[in-house]
């Protein structure tokens, strides 16, 4: 029988490991005991705050029991409005528990979680590593008895999705829903061209070339990637590495889940690339969590490159360039998509964003010049040096040159991945998903902006509206209060914790625009909300804080005739708290309800 201790002891005595150790333990066991606690940090010669710091800082590791099985069912706005309510209430009528407990018998463990990268089949979950999707009430149930009869997850799975979904390494019922393939990165491309023509160059004319094309970050913030290689590159260092942000835990994203399951050879090439631009050895894929089910077949297309002479030794033929690639796993922290909370968490640490300047560029990964990029960044780029950067900037606009690829996800009836040119007015992008009178879309998910129906004639590019991916699409009965709501839980849970502005703003900013949804606001609680807001967004350490004020700031600005039925005009000051909704359960209960409204009266 396995232990605890036989867990710990297989892993090699470096911190580094400590979220691996954390994980194996966690997947035997349901939890991270006290007992775990002090072996694994005997093991890795940490104290036992180190661990209990990381095990409580992760979604899915815990000191306490989880249950022999566990779901994780997504809570983001597009699964509840495509049925979690239902599917929630049948997970738990089945295991005999509510979510946030385990069943009394152990068996079943119910907790919500945030965006799982599959909104565009939602609602989804993630059972025992097995993820689920277009979950129904009846499903959900079958899935608990299921797992009572002893059928595990992986067996329960009846159909699987398309193209590498099926294969034997993924087996997923997840489906791709590729509705557009574009030039760039779904063009035609001979696997290792992009790589044997950067080795035929020196790494000056790589980043070049990178510049030339004016390749902007696609993760969202469009630095310039071939800036940020040259800024690597010109380091003094033994040592540089490449680091694949592959946690794209924005709410309605999931363009990188479908390049890695589709496309993983393309975006290992663009790192071997990044590689020899900047004089690096050693790449990192850091995988996000929700997505370890693809792990084994990313890790399958790694040894088939290393075979045909792409990635180890010689890489491309070139004499000198040794360059390989390592995975790591991520443990459910949307905080760790920010570079530098990336490179904590990928070092084993709490993934808590550190102090800029230094910059990653300067002092990144194990302390060494790293050059960190988005998945569909590199992916770009092995395409740009097969096909030149003229033929890159000849698409999409003069400031955002290329495609990008899109998660649309919400009320349309062709959800999915698109790959478009910059430059794509939000109309066009409507008609081609089935989005038909749209309320509203929010560009960029939460942390991005919510667009209202006069602004669809902006256009999908860094001069405009920028955007890592996400797409939602409100139908016109969608209640926009609803949807902020959801947006502020997911920033007030998803913080570090680190900095009070982010820390204490956004609970603050939250109860301030519940109580205006709630019908008790004023015209001063719209002015605090904005000024509050911009506070947040100004003295936030890292872009979780400042950006989270955005679903109220932006929906303010979108929707100020929602805000406006809201509030109670003529009045200065009105409590959130309300009295007598506050005592009417007690009287109910005592049969007093006639004396309590006298009472109040008076």
């Amino acid at each position: 029988m396995t232990t605890e201790k036989d867990i710990v002891l297989k892993h090699p005595k470096d911190p580094a490991a400590l979220l691996d150790v954390i994980r194996d333990v966690q997947s035997r066991f349901g939890q991270v005991s006290d007992e775990a606690v002090g072996r694994i940090a005997a093991h890795l010669k940490l104290s036992e705050a180190e661990v209990r710091g990381a095990v409580t800082f992760y979604h899915f590791f815990s000191l306490s029991p989880r249950g022999a099985s566990t779901v994780y069912l997504n809570d983001s706005i597009t699964s509840r409005m495509a049925g979690r309510t239902a599917v929630a209430q049948a997970f738990e009528q089945e295991a005999g528990c509510r979510f946030g407990e385990v069943s009394a018998d152990g068996t079943v463990g119910l907790f919500p979680t945030s965006c799982i990268g599959m909104n565009d089949q939602e609602p989804s979950a993630i059972v025992d590593g097995v993820v689920f999707t277009a979950l129904t009430p009846d499903k959900a149930r079958a899935i608990v008895r299921g797992l009572r009869a002893g059928t595990p997850a992986r067996d329960q799975v009846a159909s699987f999705g398309d193209g590498a979904n099926q294969s034997d390494l993924v087996r997923a019922m997840v489906v791709n829903n590729i509705r557009r393939r574009g030039p760039v990165l779904f063009g035609a491309h001979e696997s290792g061209a992009g790589l044997r023509k950067a080795v035929s160059m020196t790494p000056e004319k790589v980043i070049d070339e990178i510049k030339r094309a004016s390749l902007l970050g696609r993760g969202g913030a469009g630095f310039p990637t071939g800036l940020k290689w040259e800024f690597c590159r010109r380091e003094a260092a033994d040592r540089r590495f490449v680091v694949c942000n592959a946690d794209e835990g924005e709410p309605g994203t999931f363009k990188d889940r479908v390049i890695l399951t589709e496309l993983p050879a393309l975006l290992f090439e663009g790192m071997a690339i990044a590689g020899y631009a900047i004089g690096a050895k050693t790449g990192v894929l850091y995988l996000r969590s929700e997505y370890a089910y693809l792990r084994a077949h990313l890790e399958s297309v790694l040894a088939g490159m290393r075979r045909q002479g792409l990635l180890g030794k010689k890489a491309a033929g070139a004499a000198g360039f040794d360059f390989d690639i390592v995975v790591k796993s991520g443990a459910g922290a949307y905080i760790c998509g920010e570079e530098s909370a990336l490179l904590e968490s990928a070092e084993g640490k709490r993934g808590e964003p550190r102090d800029r300047p230094p910059f990653p560029v300067q002092t990144g990964y194990l302390n060494q010049p790293t050059t960190v990029n988005n998945v569909e960044t590199l992916a770009t780029a092995a395409r740009i040096m097969a096909e030149g950067a003229a033929w890159f900037k000849a698409l999409g606009t003069t400031q955002s040159a290329g495609t990008k690829l899109l998660s649309v996800s919400g009320d349309c009836s062709r959800p999915g991945v698109y790959e478009i040119e910059y430059g794509l007015p939000i109309a066009d992008l409507l008609d081609m998903a089935g989005g038909a009178g749209a309320k509203a879309v929010q560009v960029g998910g939460p942390s991005g902006s919510c667009v209202a129906p006069a602004g669809f004639g902006r256009k999908i590019d860094f001069s405009d509206l920028a955007t890592g991916g996400s797409v939602i699409v409100f139908g016109p009965d969608r209640d926009i209060f609803e949807v902020v709501s959801n947006f502020m839980e997911f920033f007030v849970d998803e913080s570090c914790g680190w900095c009070v502005p982010c820390r204490a703003g956004n609970v603050l900013l939250k109860k301030k625009f519940e109580k205006v949804a709630r019908g008790l606001g004023t015209a001063s609680d719209l002015r605090d909300l904005e000024d509050w807001g911009r506070l947040v967004k100004s003295t936030s350490r890292c872009g979780l804080g400042q950006t989270s004020p955005n679903p109220i700031l932006t929906t303010l600005k979108s929707f100020p005739e929602l805000y406006a039925a809201k509030i109670r005009t003529g009045e200065e000051f009105v409590p959130e708290f309300n009295l007598e909704e506050a005592v009417q359960d007690g009287c109910a209960a005592a049969h007093r309800e006639p004396e309590c409204k006298e009472s109040l009266d008076e």
